[in-house]
């Protein structure tokens, strides 16, 4: 309920200000030929305006992106350390006692509940192929904490696969320019994206069923990637349902449902690429695949597009394998355990 008012919130606040801008229009006093001259400064086309409104509100939506990774990154270290914090070393429902009484652990929930609500705001006002593509950095923040935090010795190779990582998802926004993008999507766009999606997540998983450890772990880890780059397309469709209809109105229509659904089924697909298979063969894939998927549906649902020029594009297109690299290093370089003081 908390994040669903502070969505509505943020939401609504924006038409407001549009509102406000559009009545401030100064005074007229004089024509000199066919131009009229305004009171204490130059005309500003409204079409300008609305421009900059929209401009800030897609930086807002990289900032909240970034928030949202710190959370994420911040609930996986806090939550690993308290699971793996029992003196007792407890397994079965002891050890969901024990994490119930666990203040880290609950800190870890907070931090994921808050990148939810950060990732949202990001979704509602920013751009689907940006955000995703931002949440890519909860790896550098990670890396971070358990070098502030845990004091963990970090490899150079590790810092140098984040500093790539950072750097490659930097060009990459900045040299492919998404922009455009619909307010909503087709309900044809939107029955051909949840099918596809779907078929392609079912098809991975199955395929997941068999085979050695480090397969399995990668098949189940791409189906999840899938699931949860169209979850982000029902997070953004719900954000703008609630601020358009509240909270009332956001019950009685289905992005809401899509949401619980697609966060259920991803979440499964989650824990079964952890259970089945080594961590390096599950991570790189959990974080690649979803912004993969994401940019794919930004432009099928809300046709956000991207720079024309041909020389940018391959730019970007270099930033994006390089950034890919950089995770795959970085999931690779980082200490194997999150326990205060582990060597590289």
């Amino acid at each position: 309920m908390a994040a669903t008012l502070v969505i509505r919130l943020i939401g609504a606040h924006l038409p407001t200000v549009i509102a406000v801008r559009m009545t401030r229009r100064p005074a007229i006093t004089g024509v000199v030929g066919h131009r009229v001259r305004l009171a204490g400064r130059s005309p500003t086309p409204f079409r300008a305006r609305r421009f900059d409104v929209v401009r800030h509100n897609r930086y807002m939506g990289l900032v909240f992106a970034l928030v949202a990774a710190l959370c994420n990154a911040a609930n996986v270290v806090t939550q690993h350390v308290a699971s793996t914090s029992d003196p007792q070393r407890s397994k079965g429902w002891k050890l969901v006692v024990y994490l119930l009484r666990s203040p880290l652990w609950l800190i870890g929930w907070i931090a994921l509940i808050g990148a939810f609500v950060f990732q949202a705001i990001a979704l509602h006002n920013g751009l689907l192929s940006a955000v995703q593509t931002l949440l890519m950095t909860e790896l550098v923040f990670a890396l971070v904490l358990r070098r502030l935090w845990l004091r963990q010795s970090i490899a150079l190779a590790a810092w140098a696969s984040a500093v790539l990582t950072c750097v490659s998802v930097s060009v990459f926004i900045v040299v492919a320019e998404p922009r455009g993008g619909a307010g909503t999507a087709t309900s044809g766009a939107w029955v051909s994206s949840i099918l596809a999606c779907g078929a392609v997540a079912a098809v991975l998983a199955l395929l997941g069923i068999r085979g050695s450890p480090t397969w399995r772990a990668a098949l189940f880890a791409s189906a999840s990637g899938t699931v949860w780059g169209l979850e982000a397309t029902f997070i953004k469709a719900m954000t703008d349902t609630l601020t358009a209809h509240g909270i009332t109105g956001a019950f009685l229509r289905w992005p809401v449902y899509a949401v619980a659904v697609a966060g259920v089924v991803g979440v499964l697909l989650v824990q079964s690429a952890l259970h089945v298979g080594p961590l390096r063969a599950s991570q790189p894939l959990l974080v690649i695949v979803d912004p993969l998927v994401s940019i794919a549906l930004s432009v099928h649902l809300f046709g956000e597009r991207f720079t024309d020029n041909p020389v940018d594009l391959t730019v970007a297109s270099v930033a994006f394998v390089a950034m890919c690299t950089g995770v795959v290093l970085l999931t690779r370089t980082v200490p194997e355990t999150v326990h205060q003081g582990a060597p590289p």
